[in-house]
């Protein structure tokens, strides 16, 4: 399996979520990580972006001043 070289801060960063966002749903899609720092496998980034783009109206709110 290869590493997207994106960590889990980068795509909270990326997106505009909170970090404990990103860490709900790596827990949720037992994606193992040992920090927010931890470079997700392509499978799991891929799924990570998957749910941020299933999810526009979480993301809508967190986009608000």
């Amino acid at each position: 399996m290869g590493f997207a070289e994106l960590s889990i801060s980068e795509i909270a960063q990326d997106y505009n979520l909170p970090i404990e966002e990103i860490l709900r749903w790596c827990d949720e899609l037992s994606i193992a990580y040992k920090s927010p720092q931890t470079l997700l496998a392509l499978e799991d980034a891929k799924a990570i972006l998957s749910k941020i783009h299933d999810n526009p109206q979480e993301n809508s709110e967190s986009e608000c001043p």
